[in-house]
């Protein structure tokens, strides 16, 4: 279940990332069950993460981000080369607010 975001969230999403260093990087291994609970965590408490990608073809880091974000319920806010940046709302404690 991803959160759907209308294009002015997405901007002011953008803009709050710009200054994000990545905090996740996805290796040689891909999406395992251990990198989703890190970034089903990492969400939660900051809401808005960026992940590093790696993959030799275009086509195998789409499918692993499509698979971080269906995992995790998380909206793909942006996606550049090889990073991209989620976002899902906090359960416990919301700190972004969206634009409407």
């Amino acid at each position: 279940m991803s959160t759907a975001l209308t294009s002015a969230q997405t901007r002011f999403l953008r803009g709050m990332a710009h200054g994000l260093r990545a905090m996740i990087q996805v290796g040689g291994k891909g999406v395992t069950d251990n990198l989703v609970a890190e970034l089903d965590l990492a969400l939660e408490h900051h809401e808005l993460v960026k992940v590093k990608v790696s993959g030799a073809e275009r086509e195998e880091r789409d499918a692993m981000i499509a698979e971080l974000a269906g995992r995790t319920g998380a909206a793909l806010v942006q996606r550049i080369g090889h990073t991209a940046v989620f976002y899902r709302q906090s359960r416990e404690h919301r700190e972004i607010v969206l634009p409407r």
